[in-house]
């Protein structure tokens, strides 16, 4: 990652996967999704594995990103949406990320950080000044299962969330329902209880495992771990949001 000294041009460098144009899943409105290349995780349910290795990201200049954004700006103020960063993980690129961020609040867009706040310790305070919305996605509550599931460790994640509360950063909680990995009662109880301790919680994202991303393993030749696991049904579904809700949390 580098930065160019001429006046005027930001040709800090990062490797990205793509990007795209969503609705309704990746914050408020209409967003344009960075999708940035590299991630510390393994998570075993992961639907972009394509986007593990910073090696196999493109490399582009905040200037180029920006750029790209600018001819989506119209479309994407209009529908009441922004821009979002999510990968991938976007902060084990913290520079690159930040200056994207940085350079979407000076255009005047509304900005968010997909993120599972494992290597929250690398975000600024600064960085996160520019972020008007943090997507932040805590994998299981039980440190164990937090462990087998991702190859990381759950204290960081909490450790950040307590900091993004600590400075008034809203944030939508997303947890992937993983029958028999994530719908453990206690568990769910026990995050719901640690949630409702964050003012600045706006909402709960309870989102059901999938197998979408499947082809993707196959196509990289590596095994898709959780191929067999079924996706959760409603009632499971709606039970753990109604755990949440019983915590005066707004869950979706």
């Amino acid at each position: 990652m580098t930065t160019s000294p001429a006046a005027g041009l930001d040709r800090t460098t990062g490797r990205i996967h793509s990007w795209d144009l969503s609705t309704g899943v990746d914050g408020p409105g209409t967003r344009f999704v960075l999708f940035v290349s590299g991630c510390p995780l393994r998570c075993l349910y992961c639907a972009n594995p394509d986007t593990w290795h910073m090696r196999d990201g493109r490399e582009v200049t905040v200037d180029e990103v920006m750029a790209e954004i600018e001819k989506y700006r119209g479309f994407v103020t209009a529908a009441g949406g922004g821009v979002t960063l999510t990968g991938g993980e976007p902060l084990l690129q913290p520079s690159f990320t930040g200056s994207v961020l940085r350079r979407c609040k000076e255009a005047g867009l509304r900005t968010a950080l997909d993120t599972s706040c494992f290597l929250g310790a690398r975000a600024t305070d600064e960085l996160l000044v520019d972020t008007d919305l943090v997507l932040l996605d805590i994998k299981s509550f039980e440190v164990n299962t937090y462990r087998k599931l991702t190859g990381g460790e759950l204290a960081p994640t909490l450790n950040f969330a307590t900091r993004l509360d600590r400075l008034g950063v809203p944030m939508w909680i997303r947890y992937v329902l993983v029958p028999g990995w994530t719908d453990d009662p206690a568990a769910v109880d026990g995050l719901a209880r640690f949630v409702a301790g964050l003012d600045s919680v706006d909402r709960v994202d309870v989102l059901p495992f999938h197998k979408l991303g499947a082809h993707k393993y196959d196509a990289l030749k590596i095994p898709f771990p959780l191929r067999d696991t079924p996706a959760p049904g409603p009632e499971l579904t709606e039970r753990v949001r109604e755990q949440f809700r019983e915590h005066g949390l707004r869950a979706l």
